[in-house]
């Protein structure tokens, strides 16, 4: 005892001493933590795997400008592919933010002028024999930046302001807790009310992020922990299922809707460059909501049946919605101007080409207009949405960038020398060998979009060379593309915001990945095929 206080005085001299050491120099500050040693540590850590993920991005787009370039490809074009190559990589790796790494591609191609132009373009400013250099590199900056004036980009952009309306108007968690309200006394009902909440709103909005994360995580959240099931040993009582069960329900959900996810526009306007399909809001829906339906009749309660939770009853939930609604109240006049817009832009898609030919980011455009000169948001509202601003920036450049290199036929001629590997085969069965690769190569991507922009141009060419139906390729790619971010906890973005609630473990959640990727691929590739060709897509 006597040796501790003397520990104990000697320590809190030598920290008197140091503080008046400080204080006698006039740099007052406090003692070193000593919890900062690991700290530093952590910092350390954090700054070589910074390192090494920029080191493998760099090297990944140099090691493509360094190798041979191929008979027909322009030096330039390869530029452009080397660029390309190393934009993916980082949005992968992800050493900055996705649009960081898009804005630093667009940034290198117009630096290295890599943006090809054609003697046609050229002929638009100048003489193409005797050119006018600073007009013909005035046009190709604006070819850079062309895909910012993207009807598709706006479209995003302005769907995202709507889901910041619908978030902050409190419609959103209204529509949820009605859904609990009504079916939500069991377990299973619970989760479905959940993601019937979702499915309504991503018929509008295309960021599964801020449906996840702004509306269907938190009430989650609350409803498990009134439940007393929280990360640990009690994890098992309702959240493990719960999160698991809506994070595999939301990927079906974005593959049933163009707006399911941001991604989608970008898959959509891949597949009508290529295949020349056009997968428009009515379209993509009418190919989807069979196999959908289908799924989320079989899926879900598989996994509930393999994995079920203690809490198999939930009057409480039921309750609590309806203390929550009471807590609302009425609707307020701002709910109800947001319902009525969403209905009438959602209405406006779904008609879209046949009872008007009004172009969709128009109606995107119109519904936000309204929303402003409603006051149900603000311009500051639109402004602080930094993940429509963000998603604005890369979409707009990855958009660019996928369509010039396709320009330059780099795309087309990988796709003619890998169909050699399934040449001699039946399209059927060349399409189901690619559709699985393309499908399971979601493991090493963290986004939809990341995996669309790698892979799906060139697997849709392939197997059309191979000699499947354009449209039944590009149908199945796009829904795959969608239902393969199940496999993994960062497979899209609301895959880290359920998983990250620390409820189920990494090992489990990629078990349940992997046994809902079944009956998924099996319902889209079987039901889905027959479906299409009742639509007459084959």
């Amino acid at each position: 005892m006597c040796a501790m206080l003397v520990s104990r005085a000697l320590g809190n001299h030598v920290k008197i001493c140091k503080l008046h050491n400080h204080q006698q120099k006039g740099l007052l500050q406090m003692e070193t933590n000593p919890g900062s040693a690991p700290e530093r540590k952590d910092r350390q850590v954090q700054i070589r795997n910074l390192t090494i993920k920029w080191a493998i991005t760099v090297l990944s787009g140099v090691a493509v400008y360094l190798a041979p370039v191929p008979e027909g490809v322009t030096p330039q074009s390869w530029r452009l592919l080397a660029i390309f190559i190393a934009t993916i990589v980082g949005s992968i790796l992800r050493p900055a933010p996705g649009g960081a790494m898009v804005l630093l591609g667009i940034a290198a191609i117009a630096v290295t002028k890599s943006m090809p132009l054609s003697e046609a373009m050229i002929a638009t400013v100048t003489d193409p024999a005797n050119p006018n250099l600073k007009a013909v590199e005035t046009l190709r900056i604006k070819s850079t930046l062309m895909g910012y004036a993207d009807p598709v980009v706006w479209l995003v952009l302005a769907a995202f302001f709507m889901s910041r309306a619908m978030i902050k108007t409190g419609l959103g968690r209204r529509i949820a807790l009605l859904f609990i309200r009504a079916i939500g006394h069991r377990s299973l009902g619970l989760g479905y009310a959940l993601v019937g909440t979702d499915f309504l709103l991503a018929s509008v909005i295309p960021s599964n992020g801020a449906r996840s994360g702004g509306i269907i995580f938190p009430i989650t959240k609350s409803v498990v922990e009134a439940y007393d099931s929280k990360p640990g040993p009690t994890a098992g009582r309702l959240g493990s299922f719960l999160m698991s069960f809506i994070y595999q329900c939301e990927v079906i959900v974005c593959a049933t809707f163009l707006t399911g996810q941001a991604g989608n526009l970008l898959i959509q306007r891949f597949a009508k460059q290529q295949g020349g399909i056009d997968l428009n809001y009515p379209t993509w829906l009418m190919g989807a909501i069979v196999p959908s339906l289908i799924c989320l009749m079989i899926t879900p309660p598989l996994l509930y049946r393999l994995f079920p939770p203690e809490v198999t009853h939930t009057p409480d939930a039921a309750k609590f919605a309806r203390m929550e609604l009471e807590k609302m109240g009425r609707m307020s006049w701002r709910e109800i101007v947001m319902l009525i817009i969403f209905a009438f832009v959602a209405l406006m898609w779904a008609t879209t080409n046949r009872l008007h030919a009004v172009d969709y980011s128009v109606v995107a455009l119109i519904g936000i207009c309204l929303l402003l000169l409603t006051s149900v948001i603000g311009w500051q509202d639109a402004l602080a949405e930094h993940a429509a601003w963000d998603v604005f920036i890369w979409y707009g450049g990855m958009v660019r960038m996928a369509e010039a290199l396709g320009e330059t036929g780099i795309t087309k001629k990988f796709a003619e020398s890998a169909a050699g590997v399934t040449s001699g085969w039946r399209w059927w069965a060349a399409l189901a060998l690619l559709a699985l690769v393309y499908f399971y190569a979601h493991y090493a991507f963290a986004s939809i979009s990341a995996h669309a922009l790698a892979m799906y141009t060139p697997f849709l060419i392939v197997v059309t060379l191979a000699g499947a139906p354009p449209f039944l390729a590009a149908a199945l790619l796009a829904y795959f593309s969608n239902l393969s971010a199940g496999l993994t906890h960062y497979g899209t973005t609301p895959g880290p915001i359920y998983f990250g609630a620390d409820y189920v473990t990494q090992q489990k959640w990629w078990q349940l990945g992997l046994i809902a990727s079944v009956p998924n691929i099996l319902i889209w590739a079987v039901v889905g095929a027959v479906w299409w060709k009742i639509l007459g897509w084959w």
